[in-house]
C-alpha cells in the first residue's frame, strides 16, 4: 500500500469517526436526549458539587455543606425541580439562599 492510499484510508476512517459522533450529538436521535444534563442547584453533598459552589468555594467538590443551595451538580435534564432530599428540600434551576456555610 503506498503512502498515498494510507493517508487517503486514514482521512476515510477519521471523517467517518467524525460523522458519526456528529449523527450521535443530533437532537431527535435519541443517544443525545437520554445524556441530557441540567445544572442544578442545591443537590449535591459536600465535596461533591460539579463547580461553582459559590463565595468562599472555587469549583469542583468545593461545598462545605450537604445540599449547599448555591452549589450544582450535573442532573438529567428535567428532573431537578422534582428531586426528593431531605427536610423537604427540592432542587433549582437557580441558586438558593438555603443551606449555605456559615462565614
Amino acid at each position: 500500500m503506498s503512502n498515498i492510499t494510507r493517508s487517503m484510508s486514514g482521512l476515510a476512517l477519521a471523517g467517518a469517526v467524525a460523522a458519526a459522533v456528529g449523527a450521535a450529538a443530533l437532537p431527535g436521535t435519541g443517544q443525545a436526549q437520554e445524556t441530557a444534563k441540567e445544572k442544578c442547584f442545591g443537590v449535591a453533598l459536600k465535596g461533591q458539587n460539579d463547580c461553582a459552589a459559590g463565595p468562599g468555594t472555587t469549583c469542583q467538590g468545593t461545598s462545605r455543606v450537604d445540599y449547599q443551595g448555591n452549589s450544582w451538580k450535573y442532573v438529567a435534564k428535567g428532573t431537578c425541580m422534582t428531586m426528593e432530599l431531605p427536610g423537604g428540600r427540592h432542587g433549582s434551576l437557580m441558586a438558593l439562599k438555603r443551606d449555605l456555610p456559615k462565614a
